[in-house]
This record gives C-alpha cells, structure tokens and sequence, in this order.
C-alpha cells in the first residue's frame, strides 16, 4: 500500500486535528525538531536547577578552572575566567527565547493588522501600506539593526526594538496575500450581505483563515530571530557582559581560537540546536496544516 492511501485509511473516522496530528507525528523531522524546541524551552525554564554550576551566570571568576577542557564534571568545558559553559548556555537560551517572545510579540500583531488592512480595504489604503513596507523590505534587516542599536546603548531591550523594527513586514506581505486571495470567497460576501461590520470580516472571518500560515511563520522566524540577537551581541551591541549570551559568548570564545576551542564552539553548537530546532518545527507545521509561506 502506497504512502498516501495508508494515510487515507488511517483517515477514515478521524476528525480534521487528529488527521493533522497524523501527519505531524510521521513525519521524523518534525518530530525531532519538536523534542529540540521542546528541551531548549525546558532548559531555559529550569536553567537553576539544571545548570551543574548556576552561579556561572554571574559574575563568578574561578582562575584556577579557566580554560578546562570538556570533561564530564564540566560538558562543554570552561571559559577564560573558569566558568562552566554549560551551565552559561542554559542561561543564554533564556535571553534568546526571551528576545523571540519580546520581537514576535511586537512585530507579529503589528504586522498582521497591516496585512489585513490593506488587503481588505485596498485602495489608497493598500498603496500606502504596501509601498511603505516595500520600502523597508529594500532596508537590510542587520544594516539596520546596526544602526539602532549603534545609536542607543547595547542592551537587550534595544536589541529588541532594532530586529522588531523590520520584522513586522514579512508579515505584512504574507497575510496582504491570503486576505486578497479570500476577498471573493462566498463566506466573505455572506458576511457581508449579512451586514457584518468590517471590524467582523476582517478579524473574525478573515483572520482565523490565517491563523495556520501565522502559527508557521512564527515557527520558522524564531530561529532567525535567535540567529539576528547573536549576531548583535556577537559584534558587542545586543546582550553586554556578565549577562549570558549565547553571541557574546562565541565572541569572547573566538579570541582564544583554536587552543581553547570550545569556548567558541559549544555556545555556536548551541545556536546551532535552537535554529535547527524551531525550522524542523516549523516545516513540520508546514506539512500539517498544508499551508505556503
């Protein structure tokens, strides 16, 4: 029996969730990727309890373990001033989820009202919004992130507001698209001849048709997000010292290159995981709910 008539025995009787479900949990990818998201927010949550050395998440200096090798007392090793880097990873993905949640958060919402406006209202409405968004898709997301954060003092919130800045545009163009795509649809003029406010259409009609093209989205722009923060602490404008940060750490590891070789590594492998992660999960969700992007 082929691939797809199993699934479409395993179909029969199942409503849309547990067939979506279905899907989802065969496929490998996925799963690997959600166990990965899964233990980098656990790991996160429960850094305290979990890091071997929680105190390393300060402003501890220990010269006599700097610079240790893995060992099983210390997995990924020691950094220059002897803390564990595990234990510091563990408390860096807090500081990355923290900027994916804050970014996401901001620029999410905004983006989708945009989107919807514009889409629904066309017109004025839609050249104005549209054109406004071309233009700052035309701006390189980390030119200008360099440049607010250059600008204000590096930190975690001005990070934040500097990724936000640009983030809400993909958004912008990706519900602009659905919502033109659903504007003829027979439930759009039901709502309509039924005398439904345009607040109604757009938001209780209108939305809920995006919702999975949204849930993938974020899905797959976490990992970019984590990826941007790095970058900018990387260079010294996001997350400053003794703060863990997972780009402040590969940078500060890459001075001892290649002597010392896991203080660079081990915070780059823990990018690495995150990133990984959150686009298995969201190519997962991709398949499941049969959405484009």
């Amino acid at each position: 029996m082929s691939a797809p008539d199993m699934e479409l025995s395993a179909g029969r009787g199942m409503t849309s969730r547990q067939m979506a479900w279905y899907r989802f949990s065969k496929n490998p990818a996925a799963m690997i990727g959600a166990f990965i998201v899964l233990s980098v927010v656990v790991g996160a949550i429960f850094a305290p309890w979990l890091a071997p050395s929680p105190e390393s998440a300060g402003n501890l200096v220990n010269f006599r373990d700097r610079h240790g090798a893995p060992t099983w007392e210390h997995l990924m090793g020691t950094d220059n001033v002897g803390r564990d880097i595990f234990s510091r990873v563990l408390y860096g993905y807090r500081v990355s989820l923290g900027l994916v949640v804050g970014v996401l958060g901001i620029a999410v919402p905004f983006g989708v009202v945009l989107g919807l406006t514009a889409g629904y209202f066309g017109g004025w409405t839609e050249t104005i919004i549209m054109r406004f968004t071309d233009v700052m898709l035309a701006i390189p997301p980390l030119a200008m992130a360099l440049a607010i954060t250059a600008v204000l003092s590096p930190n975690l919130i001005n990070a934040m507001i500097a990724i936000t800045m640009l983030w809400w545009t993909w958004h912008t163009r990706l519900i602009y698209r659905i919502v033109k795509g659903q504007m003829n649809e027979d439930y759009v003029e039901a709502a309509r001849v039924a005398g439904a406010s345009h607040f109604h259409i757009m938001f209780r009609e209108l939305l809920p048709n995006c919702i999975s093209a949204i849930s993938v989205k974020i899905s797959l722009d976490a990992g970019f997000v984590i990826l941007f923060g790095a970058a900018l602490s990387f260079l010294g404008l996001g997350v400053q010292p003794p703060t863990p940060d997972l780009g402040t750490m590969v940078s500060t590891g890459s001075e001892y290159l290649p002597e010392y070789w896991w203080e660079a590594l081990m915070p780059g492998l823990a990018i690495l995981y995150a990133i990984l992660g959150f686009n298995l999960l969201g190519d997962g969700l991709r398949d499941m709910m049969d959405v484009e992007t």
